[in-house]
């Protein structure tokens, strides 16, 4: 029997990049998966029929993870369209760059939403569905460690914050039987960051390892920790970044 029969997951900004991965690894260990998108319906759907395509249910929800009330919506949707919940992977990001005093007051609320809120309250809406066995994980970066170039303030600090609330959930859900962990990807190649972009060489010089990792690689530690092999596992952090912060 698959690692994760019968479970549940659902998987914020799961259309393309790390978080199609991860829904692709979560239903092929034996998961159902809902993923959300903004904007990129095609790719969600494409997601979708992938994991059909394994045997599995799947479902593409719209929402807005700068939005409080779609991320809620979208995991009261996943549960009743798939019959539950077990594991929230909050993964949908962006990535602001640029000097800090370039940025605006919107600009901040923006990020600050998406990436620690939306964990916030994704997590919140999640454990009202969830018993012992569930799972939360969120998908921070390695560069909220070790600001490696300019113009990273805004969005290290809206990363940052899921170190602190994935320890403090931890403490907070551990005797309910649900784990928290936070995984902090480097340099992945996605569309976003492809292998033969102009980045790429200076990125892998700062790795040991000498390339990107792959979604996969991210696909396969949330799988992981999502399964029983995670059942002591709470309170983590895992930087996949091939000794970038070594």
């Amino acid at each position: 029997m698959s690692d994760l029969a019968g479970k549940v997951a659902l998987v914020t900004g799961g259309s393309r990049g790390i978080g199609a991965a991860i829904a692709r690894q979560l239903a092929a260990a034996g998961a159902d998966v809902a993923l959300t998108y903004q904007h990129g319906e095609l790719p969600a759907k494409t997601v979708v029929a992938e994991i059909e395509s394994l045997g599995r249910r799947a479902i593409a929800l719209q929402a807005d993870s700068a939005d409080a009330g779609e991320v809620k919506g979208a995991v009261d949707r996943a549960a009743a369209e798939l019959g539950g919940l077990d594991i929230l992977v909050n993964n949908a990001g962006i990535f602001p760059a640029k000097p800090f005093e370039d940025f605006t007051v919107e600009e901040i609320d923006h990020a600050l939403h998406v990436h620690a809120r939306a964990a916030f309250v994704g997590a919140q809406a999640a454990v009202a569905y969830m018993s012992e066995g569930g799972r939360i994980i969120s998908v921070g970066t390695n560069l909220s460690e070790h600001a490696t170039f300019a113009g990273l303030s805004l969005y290290n600090l809206s990363k940052s914050a899921l170190n602190g609330f994935t320890k403090a959930l931890a403490r907070e859900l551990g005797p309910r039987g649900i784990t928290v962990n936070l995984l902090q990807p480097g340099s992945t190649v996605t569309d976003m960051n492809p292998a033969d972009g102009g980045a790429y060489d200076l990125q892998v010089g700062f790795t040991s390892v000498g390339h990107f990792a792959r979604p996969e690689d991210m696909g396969a530690m949330v799988a992981f920790l999502a399964a029983d092999t995670g059942r002591s596992i709470t309170g983590a952090v895992f930087t996949v970044d091939g000794g970038t912060n070594a």
